[in-house]
């Protein structure tokens, strides 16, 4: 396993779903656990599962798995920050990497190993894929960013707020596929996402 830690986001209420998007059947699995098994997959020597609403159902469906961690955030309804700062809070040291990912957000193996690669070779703070000229996710940090990671909140805009910080010294990784860009937020996202793969 490579020097890389996995923060894997699913404390969101799935609204618009309407069901919780984590347990969503997905290439033969669960989102979640597609999410888990990919990241992995790709070289993450961990993945921390940040859950939120209703984290009970989702974190239980994941229990004992090698290399995974599954924490609760009570605080998710007070925005998306609090859910990463729990998961920052929870990995272990020493790895020098830090990935971040919705788990609305299905990403294939080979693009997550692309991108860890990058950001390895490349020694910059921050990589992001890019489709299109419009960037999108996973990002990548460098662990040396952990206390400015740690500051983040929901009145600077998150994540968004060092990346503008560091834009001009990105790591910016032109990718061939728009699911860099996918959330799965409706039924509608879900069969863009699987063309996507299947392509």
């Amino acid at each position: 396993m490579l020097p890389v830690s996995a923060i894997l986001l699913s404390a969101g209420e799935s609204s618009r779903m309407g069901s919780l998007k984590a347990l969503l059947p997905w290439r033969g699995s669960t989102l979640i656990q597609y999410q888990i098994n990919a990241l992995r997959s790709a070289g993450a020597s961990e993945v921390v599962v940040v859950g939120g609403y209703k984290s009970d159902q989702i974190l239980s469906s994941i229990q004992d798995q090698t290399g995974v961690v599954a924490i609760a955030n009570p605080n998710y309804y007070l925005g998306k920050t609090t859910s990463i700062k729990a998961g920052l809070g929870n990995l272990s040291s020493g790895n020098s990497t830090i990935l971040i990912l919705a788990v609305d957000q299905p990403r294939p193996v080979n693009l997550l190993s692309e991108l860890i690669s990058s950001h390895i070779t490349s020694g910059k703070a921050i990589t992001m894929p890019v489709f299109n000229g419009k960037s999108g996710h996973p990002i990548l940090f460098s662990s040396i960013l952990m206390s400015e990671l740690m500051e983040i909140d929901e009145e600077s805009e998150g994540l968004r707020a060092i990346s503008r910080r560091y834009r001009e010294s990105m790591n910016l990784v032109n990718v061939d596929s728009g699911i860099v860009n996918v959330d799965v937020n409706t039924p509608e996202d879900i069969e863009r996402a699987r063309q996507l793969f299947e392509k």
